[in-house]
């Protein structure tokens, strides 16, 4: 009979600074390798738009990466929405979220165990823990899947292409075309 580790958030504190980001689902710790250019360039798209909204809007704020711990999860997705009145309950003197925000979006890397973490693991877990909106963007396919709460369950809502439009029902007169997510690329 094997045991099988279950890893908590504690047992990060003794990860290699390798360069490596480490994160632990629902026991499972998971390691990915430095985000390629394409990621990180989607990942400024997204920040970008959502920051410019949120300056007229005045109702939240939007981070990249930044550490979210559920008990023993400890997640860093790669954008975060958060409103300003969560945003005071989640945050803790650690600096990072210890609630769900609102919307949290994850950009595909390439490989099998990634898109397995992103599609399985996170999807779960952020259901689990009260994401209202979970958005996982495929930089190669210039496509985004929309999940949304729906009776206390992330559901897949809507997969949009480059030609279709975001618009966020969490978010009042937030709208964006698809294709500026992927604003840099060749």
């Amino acid at each position: 009979m094997t045991l099988q580790t279950r890893f908590t958030s504690r047992d990060l504190e003794l990860m290699p600074d390798d360069g490596k980001r480490y994160e632990i689902i629902d026991g499972e710790l998971f390691a990915s390798e430095h985000p390629d250019y394409y990621h990180q360039r989607v990942c400024i798209n997204v920040a970008s738009i959502l920051e410019a909204w949120g300056r007229e809007a005045k109702s939240g704020q939007v981070s990249g990466a930044p550490g979210v711990i559920f008990d023993d999860d400890d997640v860093a997705p790669d954008i975060v929405w958060i409103s300003s009145a969560r945003l005071r309950a989640a945050l803790s003197e650690d600096g990072k979220l210890h609630t769900a925000p609102e919307l949290i979006i994850e950009v595909l890397s390439p490989g099998d165990a990634n898109h397995r973490r992103d599609r399985e693991a996170k999807l779960k877990l952020y259901s689990r823990r009260g994401v209202d909106e979970y958005w996982i963007i495929d930089w190669q396919l210039r496509r985004l899947e929309v999940y949304r709460r729906d009776r206390a369950q992330l559901k897949l809502a809507a997969t949009l292409l480059e030609s279709d439009e975001i618009v966020l029902p969490l978010l009042p007169a937030f709208s964006s075309p698809v294709e500026s997510l992927f604003n840099g690329f060749t």
